[in-house]
């Protein structure tokens, strides 16, 4: 009797005219156990002079730049009429921001820009790379994770984390958004956004009294009162536009400025830019609107707008309902959960999947082919640090009987994926052209499959031998998780000085990474049937 198999072929072609590539670069073997030295042979003249060494080679400079961007490799400034003395940020609590902004503050909380310097995912990168490249690498880092206490010189040097300041752990708080006077995107090495290009000012000082006034930059026009006395409103119209986010969620390579994330070119080159839908639009409101704005274009209204800023880093959202409750506040806990609940809905809401047999000449099923549409992200699917990043298809192809005869995408007992598993992301190659997955060190990607803003990447399953069985039940599954179980475990014990997770989270040992599952696909699927016809 022939065994029926099935085989899996991975064969992409993207929705928007985009063309796949396979991987160039692989994580090497370890090497292996140098063998004796064999005995020198003796010296023979060469016609041939030895080939010089390369040497190393850089498109930037950093002396080059330094001089308009002093706090290089961050391309954020200081208003250049403030010193750090003058210069006066405020952290946001209940007698500042949340004095006369109640709404604002709590929808802040537990969002991704108040842990963006608490995130211990982000601090042991942050750690790893002060120890392999050395502190300056941080500027580029500290720049946008929180920015007033690094405009201030608060983490120059070595730092212990729970010496902070308040302000240094708001990281991105009410203050610095509301204090970008200016975005300096085209200035960069790029001539792109990156990196915190953005000149901030938190306050206007009067030069001949001497006197600070703190002043706040936002979307909408002045009125007599606005600020309450506390501080001075000016209209930005910055503040409205993808532009106000882009220097921050475009993140280069500190030296070779590589986009290590380009989420708001990918933005850029999309249908939502063309229609005029901004970042601010899907993600600075609830999940309703911004489906609605993703499917209509239709753009929320002023009172729609929330300071969720919520999007797919769910991690960080699940360690702060630890730390509330760890802490015994279920008020911070239910806020953090009522995040981690919309990021999940987020994530279940930007994908569908399309499943369709094809035959060949003679009837027979001949391949599967399952269509992962981007239906709601305004970027590519998934964003951000994509070589990171896990967005899969676990598959299960049994006969009518239950018999499996294919298994794809599943994670094995230690919460890996079998190594064959397509994942749509990216492979990060280093100066070398060696595999890479460390920031500091990828400078290039020898595969990049995301997939782009309402469009699509096709996966085909093709059977091998021919199914005896008259149906085939196929079932797919879309899932999505921030890193692997292996890197979030590597960068969870990389913790810079103060960070003790059993202290503040209640981690004996590194948590199961969440898994979200985005979309699936169940049906049953005749193994006879019409065939293609041949256009």
């Amino acid at each position: 009797m022939t065994r029926n198999r099935i085989g899996l072929a991975l064969s992409l072609s993207a929705g928007l005219a985009l063309s796949s590539s396979y991987a160039l670069a692989k994580e090497a073997p370890a090497p292996a156990e140098p063998a004796a030295p064999a005995p020198a042979a003796p010296a023979v003249p060469s016609p041939v002079a030895p080939a010089a060494a390369v040497p190393a080679y850089s498109r930037y400079k950093a002396e080059d730049w330094i001089g308009k961007f002093p706090n290089y490799p961050s391309m954020l400034k200081l208003d250049e009429a403030l010193t750090r003395k003058d210069a006066k940020f405020t952290a946001p609590s209940l007698m500042t921001c949340a004095g006369c902004h109640p709404q604002q503050y709590d929808e802040w909380q537990n969002s991704m820009h108040s842990m963006s310097f608490q995130d211990p995912v982000y601090l042991g990168e942050l750690n790893l790379a002060v120890k392999a490249v050395g502190k300056e690498v941080s500027k580029q880092c500290e720049g946008c994770h929180t920015a007033g206490a690094f405009l201030l010189g608060e983490t120059e040097g070595e730092f212990d984390f729970e010496k902070l300041s308040d302000l240094a752990k708001a990281g991105v708080s009410c203050d610095i958004c509301h204090s970008v006077k200016a975005a300096t995107h085209l200035e960069t090495p790029t001539g792109e956004p990156e990196n915190g290009s953005y000149i901030l000012s938190p306050n206007r000082k009067d030069e001949k009294t001497g006197e600070t006034k703190l002043t706040k930059y936002g979307p909408f026009p002045n009125y007599e009162g606005c600020g309450g006395g506390f501080h001075e409103c000016v209209e930005s119209p910055l503040h409205k536009k993808a532009e106000m986010c882009a220097g921050c969620h475009q993140v280069f390579h500190y030296k070779e400025q590589f986009p290590i994330e380009h989420t708001y070119a990918e933005w850029k080159k999309s249908i939502y830019s063309v229609k005029g839908v901004q970042c601010q639009d899907c993600h600075m409101v609830d999940i309703d609107t911004f489906k609605r704005s993703a499917d209509t274009f239709v753009l929320p209204k002023r009172g729609e707008y929330r300071h969720y800023f919520n999007g797919a880093n769910f991690v960080q959202y699940f360690l702060a309902e630890l730390k509330a409750k760890k802490e015994g506040d279920e008020k911070m806990a239910a806020n953090a959960k009522q995040k981690f609940d919309m990021a999940v809905q987020r994530l279940q809401a930007a994908a569908e999947l399309e499943v369709e047999p094809f035959y060949n000449a003679k009837g027979d099923l001949s391949k599967i082919r399952v269509r992962v549409h981007n239906k709601r992200a305004g970027h590519n699917l998934p964003t951000s640090l994509s070589n990171i990043r896990q967005m899969w298809l676990e598959v299960l192809i049994t006969d009518a009987k239950g018999n499996v005869l294919l298994k794809s995408g599943f994670l094995d007992e230690k919460g890996e994926l079998d190594p064959k598993t397509y994942n749509f992301n990216s492979d990060g190659m280093n100066i070398d052209m060696k595999f890479a997955v460390d920031p500091w060190e990828v400078v290039s990607f020898s595969r990049h499959d995301t997939i782009p803003p309402k469009g699509y990447r096709d996966v085909y399953y093709t059977l091998v031998n021919e199914a005896k069985a008259d149906e085939l039940k196929f079932s797919a599954k879309l899932r999505f998780r921030q890193a692997s179980q292996k890197v979030v475990a590597k960068l969870l014990s990389n913790q810079p000085k103060g960070v003790d997770l059993e202290k503040i989270y209640g981690l004996k040992e590194v948590p199961t990474v969440p898994v979200v599952d985005m979309t699936e696909k169940s049906l049953t699927i005749k193994t006879k049937g019409t065939p293609e016809e041949v256009k």
